[in-house]
């Protein structure tokens, strides 16, 4: 057998060399578990995550299963009652020809779409055109009234925008001694630092100085057309809603309706670069919640400019606690009477795995994929193979 394969040409032993390291790649970089089938047909209702969590040991990487499976040209558009194998020497074809129902994601998007829909993250909002006032004077304005704008005095009849409301101020406050903190603020109809009833996030992290502005989120409350601008006198433009949403009130904002700015389809993936420990943190969590659970969506202290994208995994983890040493102190000894430095610093624990689904430049949006306790704000992100 050696005589005959030092036979070969080189190019002939290079295809076969490539061949089998690539078959060898799959098996270690997949690490199926032990108790997979050799097929598996996706069902209504699965995501490629949940399938991956039945059969890989890290489910963010199941792009590996479709690598493993080069008659699928495109993950994205895998379908109910497609066949895809997980035994790479014995591949079996997706079902030819036209498939029913839509294709299966990464998450489920019913999850993340109000998120991805009614809300964004800026830097500013001070020069944006702003509703003076409503029809009739009204305190709130829905579907089928108009509202009175004033900096849109260029825009042509017809021209469309969106109603935006500025409602939380993330931000982040350095501490030197410890670790970063991070902190949202309530906005009222101004913009200003308020207690308001109409959000979706919940914190219990405060600071006042010292303060790095990570944005304004802005949520998203009706869409109109202009019908008149600022004609004969007139100062403000007006705007008739017509969409099913929120009331309008004096204060929102406008933005310009764009086209889709948002990912409908994520590629999980490890972080792209290793983070400072203590800067990327769960900032908040949606619907008044103090803790988010799988299929909760949270606030990140991260964005763009740490090279974070959609479909950006990252392990949660529970700082580890400052405690005094009982046995070296004594029981009477208690927190304040022991420094920082005198502590004995626990290990981190581990929480679950959030994927990144819109990004802002410091700010993100990610769904909770999986957990074994809550993911509490403060808690830190780490690489998903992170061991501790």
């Amino acid at each position: 057998m050696a005589a005959k394969f030092k036979r070969l040409s080189q190019g002939l032993r290079t295809v076969l060399v490539v061949a089998m390291l690539t078959v060898a790649t799959y098996a270690a970089a997949v690490e199926m578990r032990g108790d997979h089938p050799d097929t598996y047909v996706v069902k209504r209702g699965d995501t490629l995550w949940d399938i991956a969590g039945r059969f890989l040991k890290r489910p963010w990487l199941w792009p590996e299963i479709w690598q493993a499976n080069p008659q699928i040209a495109n993950p994205h558009l895998i379908y109910p009652g497609d066949v895809i194998s997980l035994a790479y020497l014995d591949r079996v074809a997706v079902q030819p020809g036209p498939r029913q129902g839509t294709p299966i994601n990464a998450i489920p998007l019913a999850d993340v779409e109000p998120f991805l829909k009614d809300l964004r993250v800026v830097d500013e909002f001070e020069q944006m055109p702003y509703v003076v006032g409503l029809e009739e004077d009204r305190l709130r304005s829905s579907q089928g009234q108009v509202a009175y704008i004033r900096g849109i005095a260029s825009a042509a009849p017809g021209t469309r925008f969106a109603v935006v409301r500025p409602t939380q101020r993330y931000t982040r406050l350095d501490r030197i001694a410890c670790c970063d903190l991070f902190h949202k603020d309530d906005l009222d109809f101004r913009g200003r630092t308020v207690l308001d009833t109409q959000n979706y996030w919940t914190d219990a992290v405060v600071g006042d100085h010292g303060k790095e502005l990570l944005g304004y989120e802005l949520m998203r409350v009706n869409v109109g057309t202009v019908t008149r601008g600022e004609v004969g006198g007139i100062e403000a433009s007006t705007l008739l809603l017509d969409e099913q949403g929120r009331e309008v009130r004096v204060g929102d904002r406008l933005i310009p309706v764009d086209a889709q700015s948002y990912d409908l389809q994520f590629f999980p993936h490890p972080p792209k670069q290793q983070l400072e420990y203590g800067r990327a943190r769960v900032l908040a969590v949606a619907d008044l919640l103090t803790s988010g659970g799988p299929r909760d969506v949270v606030a990140l202290s991260i964005g763009a400019r740490e090279g974070v994208d959609n479909g950006t995994v990252f392990s949660i983890w529970r700082a580890g606690s400052n405690v005094v040493d009982k046995v070296e102190y004594g029981l009477e000894r208690t927190e304040d009477l022991v420094a920082e430095q005198s502590k004995v610093r626990l290990p981190d624990e581990f929480a679950g795995h959030v994927m990144v689904f819109r990004t802002f430049d410091k700010v993100s949006y990610g769904l909770v994929m999986e957990s074994i306790k809550p993911a509490r704000v403060g808690y830190e992100l780490k690489h998903p193979d992170a061991p501790y």
